[in-house]
């Protein structure tokens, strides 16, 4: 019997645009074999075996378009390839990187497929590719796979490199508004937006916030005395070295009191309602422990602790703590009560999906000392119906937001803005979120950068919200998108001295303009590499750059088969032509009909505002137009082409040659003529070299004026440029 095997030829990662998607996916090249012959309607069992270990494939809409089209295929009969596509984005999701974009298209070559899938992180793709292909092999084979532990080993990935979700949450906001982003690390660090127009964020931090007010909010102790001298109410409180010291200052501000770390954060070492020595001393080590060195001691306001998130000089979003009680049965300990009380909430764990957290009371330091200060360790067995105080606070997860009074908000915001931070987390006891702050004895007990997101984005109460939207219009205003003109060159037909062109065009109108082609790295006139930079690496930096305000791109179809484009969207897209497919046969690109659809990746990422730029004498390129979403310019010799007289008959835009004159015309009218004579003799013979760089400047409002001007100036000699 012939053995049945998946086989993974070559696995790529598109990191940009491509002829799959705009999205960068993982493409694999999958031999899938005498698997050819075995539709999955000819393996016996297989649906079943398959179903049993993925049931949530149910849900895969595949091409029928709702729910079940998947299985539906599976019944009919559908090859290993297209099985191995949803298997991995199943994987995916349950791992917790949720995605849905998959596509399987079978080659010239016999068994032979290309599969692409989304991926939201490359690591994880291929490790649930992998996977996939042994969890289908075990379904061919009838051979046990473990689900549960693959799915775990996914997740583990996920969790430490992807995102965290409060900065995932911010680049989703971002991604809804249109802007850009680059993960410049594989930790929280994004580049929201292109070059000069750019910002930067690291979790709830952005590169707005001050290095001076981050001390700022971690001195408690100066914090404190900044709010206090600007009106903001806070607790009266002391610094401490010792816990003599602590008992000391706790008499002269008068008990109750509460102890926290100097420099601590998240409510790490924080003791309340403290009121004896002994528990005053205790909390004092535990204060020290947490945050490493001074404690503070501080008057002890009843209420209830809230966290208001403010972004810019508003607060967006607020959250409430909870206090936690347990009853006693006269039977169980407190860890068996906890467990048993409190811990059945299905909103509580340990990680980031979880609103609560699980509470350990054989573990917390803070729990402990409480349990103390009430006579109880984890092991005591509370007597019937007696109450046990387990956690005097935290959990700050349930939502207030639509119920903070006007003042409050205020004093907040002041908080925030007498530190200098541009988002902050601002600690407040309060009674009732809901009442003026005068009529209780509220406070701002501490004021936080790099605020934790998760309790606005899961609330354990309430509804979530939508804080990342509120930093992005606190970084780009209401109406900017973070881009800066983007051109990409896409043919063969001098694609190279076009990008050089327009480059050269974009930059004597003011523009300090960035370009990545074969002749190199060029920074404004500045050749600053000097080697083949077609590629992707070389197209980030050019976006990565902040002196960066327009940037020029020569694309090679093989670049776009290996790679994917640079960029997500462009401006202006020029393409010259489709041919040369025969240099791209290891791609399986056999014909001039798969070479278009590559080539059209140039076309399908132009913005709606943008401009295509087509040579109208290849009728392939031509037949391109329909598929901008913005503008259309035509260029071409012969100006009777069908192209062009039909163009310019609906008032666009064209590019022609007439009496050795190039001609701007703009429907009917003519908006510029250009005599070839006046151009150094080396872009006069190449007229169509010259059209497609002047239709690019056009569409970017460089006047005709400063095209002549810069067609003059350009040298071909990249040295004489500089």
């Amino acid at each position: 019997m012939t053995t049945k095997n998946i086989q993974l030829l070559r696995v790529t990662h598109l990191r940009g645009p491509n002829i799959w998607t705009y999205r960068p996916v993982i493409e694999a090249w999958v031999d899938i074999g005498v698997l050819e012959d075995y539709p999955s309607n000819t393996l016996p069992g297989f649906y079943e075996r398959l179903t049993a270990l993925l049931p949530a494939l149910v849900e895969h809409r595949c091409g029928v378009g709702e729910p079940g089209g998947f299985l539906e295929r599976l019944r009919e009969g559908t090859w290993a390839g297209h099985i191995l596509e949803h298997v991995v984005l199943e994987l995916q999701n349950l791992a917790g990187m949720r995605t849905g974009f998959g596509k399987t298209r079978q080659t010239s070559v016999r068994g032979v497929y290309k599969l692409a899938f989304r991926t939201r992180q490359e690591q994880v793709g291929r490790a649930a590719l992998e996977a996939g292909r042994d969890l289908v092999m075990a379904a061919i084979e009838n051979h046990s796979y473990d689900v549960t532990a693959t799915v775990a080993k996914l997740r583990d990935m996920v969790d430490s490199l992807c995102l965290g979700p409060s900065t995932a949450h911010i680049v989703e906001a971002a991604t809804a508004r249109g802007i850009p982003h680059i993960r410049l690390t594989d930790s929280n660090l994004v580049q929201l937006g292109h070059g000069a127009s750019q910002r930067r964020i690291w979790t709830a931090e952005t590169d707005q916030t001050s290095a001076i007010a981050e001390e700022i909010a971690s001195d408690k102790n100066l914090t404190k005395s900044l709010l206090q001298s600007c009106g903001v109410p806070v607790p009266q409180g002391q610094l401490v070295k010792t816990a003599e010291e602590a008992w000391e200052a706790a008499q002269d501000i008068g008990l109750p009191v509460v102890l926290k770390p100097y420099d601590g954060n998240h409510g790490r070492g924080v003791s309340l309602d403290l009121t004896s020595r002994k528990d005053i001393e205790a909390a004092f080590l535990l204060a020290r422990r947490k945050g490493g060195g001074s404690v503070i001691v501080e008057q002890f306001i009843a209420g209830n602790e809230h966290r208001l998130l403010v972004v810019g000089k508003r607060v967006v979003a607020a959250a409430r703590g909870e206090t936690a009680w347990v009853t006693g049965d006269g039977q169980s300990n407190i860890i068996e009560l906890v467990d048993s009380q409190i811990n059945t909430d299905p909103r509580r764990g340990e990680g980031e999906d979880a609103p609560l957290n699980s509470l350990r009371p054989h573990e917390a330091a803070e729990i402990i000392l409480e349990m103390e200060r009430q006579g109880f360790t984890a092991y005591a067995v509370p007597t019937n119906g007696e109450k046990v105080l387990i956690q005097r606070n935290g959990n700050v997860a349930f939502d207030v937001s639509d119920h903070i009074h006007p003042s409050v908000a205020a004093a907040a915001a002041l908080a925030a803005r007498v530190v200098g931070l541009d988002i902050a987390g601002v600690d407040m006891v309060l009674e009732d979120i809901s009442r003026p702050l005068a009529e209780q004895r509220g406070a701002v007990v501490e004021v936080n950068a790099s605020p934790g997101l998760l309790a606005h984005l899961k609330p354990a109460t309430g509804q979530p919200r939508p804080v990342g939207k509120a930093i992005i219009e606190h970084l780009f205003g209401a109406d900017k998108n973070g881009r800066i003109p983007v051109v990409g060159v896409t043919g063969t037909q001098d694609s190279t001295r076009i990008a050089r062109l327009i480059a050269w065009l974009l930059h004597i109108s003011g523009k300090h303009v960035g370009l990545a082609c074969k002749d190199g790295f060029f920074l404004g006139a500045r050749q600053v590499e000097a080697k083949d930079c077609v590629n992707w690496d070389a197209g980030q930096r050019l976006l990565i750059n902040r002196t960066v305000d327009a940037a020029v791109y020569e694309n090679s179809s093989r670049m776009i088969l290996s790679e994917g484009l640079a960029y997500d969207k462009c401006t202006v897209g020029v393409v010259t032509d489709v041919s040369g497919f025969e240099a791209l046969t290891e791609f399986y690109i056999d014909d001039e009909d798969r070479l278009y659809n590559v080539v059209r990746t140039q076309i399908d990422v132009i913005l709606p505002h943008g401009t295509a730029v087509l040579n109208a004498a290849d009728p392939q390129v031509v037949e391109m137009a329909p598929l901008c979403d913005g503008k259309v310019i035509f260029y071409a010799q012969d100006p009777q082409l069908e192209a062009l007289t039909t163009h310019r008959a609906c008032g666009e835009r064209v590019l022609f040659v007439r009496d050795r004159q190039i001609v701007l015309a703009l429907g009917l009218e003519e908006v510029a003529l250009i005599p070839l004579a006046s151009m150094k003799p080396t872009k006069a013979e190449k007229p169509d070299m010259v059209m497609a760089a002047m239709a690019a400047a056009w569409a970017l409002g460089v006047t005709p004026e400063l095209i002549v001007a810069g067609l003059r100036t350009f040298e071909s000699d990249p040295k004489k440029n500089q």
